[in-house]
């Protein structure tokens, strides 16, 4: 993970693509892991912050769209879109 360097810092900053420990067990870690091996799934951050000097991660998994949610998705979306235009020049 890339994690820019401090601006306002000296000669000691860290090198932002060096490697990082995960601290979990090594349960988890193979449970992530079998889970991403799954055709689907996915190992996706959901929050990055920061708590002294060290860094903090929420990960989370996740799973593709099928095609038909997609195109659903898309059609929702354009009613929508088209009943907020009617009710705009409606309103005129």
């Amino acid at each position: 993970m890339h994690i820019s360097p401090y601006e306002h810092g000296n000669i000691f900053n860290k090198d932002p693509l060096r490697s990082r420990k995960l601290l979990l067990t090594k349960r988890e870690i193979a449970k992530l892991i079998g889970l991403t091996k799954e055709k689907g799934y996915t190992l996706v951050p959901i929050s990055l912050y920061f708590k002294g000097s060290i860094v903090k991660i929420e990960l989370g998994i996740g799973k593709g769209k099928k095609l038909y949610d997609k195109r659903e998705d898309l059609a929702k979306k354009d009613a929508n879109k088209q009943i907020a235009i009617n009710l705009k020049n409606r309103n005129r």
